[in-house]
């Protein structure tokens, strides 16, 4: 069974948002569509504590777009984005979001990141995610978000570990930065990559 899986399709990540993604709301309308077409839909969401070790402002001295050791792990600094409970946290206000049967929060624990809807950036917690799937017979997923290159990737990458066939909606995604590296990493791994309009006929 297939499952529609949108990547945090959140103000912030919009244009004119703490952390804009370019054109990251062109996609909306093709998240529309899907979600006309697939009645099992899942969103995640973005869902920092204030404070978050991810962002810049919680290291003096340090810039958005620095890299640091957190904990143990590479991190690149954001902006303060998508704070739990604030409107830059809340999803595009186009997004027909009733059809979406449910919402997979992430990024709630300060101190580890978490880009993918699965897993945190330590893969020392994991979401809901794949147990809701699993309880749903879901074995595929068509994904689409923001962004290609870090969100989108993660998440897909940790669905092929996971086993599930993964068909990427590229032209439902955007990049912070090139995404032909992370389009060539996630076709490696054994995404399929299609466009939104050969998801809706297959």
């Amino acid at each position: 069974m297939r499952a529609l899986l949108l990547v945090d399709l959140q103000n912030d990540f919009m244009p004119g948002g703490a952390l804009a993604v370019s054109e990251g709301d062109q996609v909306v309308a093709a998240a529309n569509r899907l979600l006309a077409r697939n009645p099992l839909a899942f969103a995640s969401q973005d869902w920092h504590p204030a404070g978050h070790g991810s962002f810049a402002s919680s290291h003096p001295g340090k810039k958005p777009f620095d890299v640091i050791d957190l904990h143990g792990l590479e991190q690149t600094l954001w902006p303060d984005h998508c704070i739990q409970d604030t409107p830059g946290a809340e999803f595009h206000k186009d997004l027909h979001a009733a059809k979406i049967t449910q919402v997979v929060r992430k990024g709630t624990d300060p101190a580890v990141d978490s880009y993918s809807a699965f897993f945190d950036n330590a893969e020392r917690r994991r979401t809901e995610l794949d147990q809701v799937l699993r309880s749903r017979d879901v074995d595929e997923l068509a994904v689409m978000g923001l962004a290609t290159d870090f969100c989108v990737r993660a998440t897909v990458l940790d669905a092929r570990k996971l086993g599930y066939r993964v068909l990427l909606a590229v032209d439902g995604c955007r990049a912070i930065q090139d995404p032909a590296a992370a389009l060539r990493e996630m076709s490696l791994a054994g995404a399929e990559i299609v466009s939104s309009d050969q998801l809706t006929s297959m």
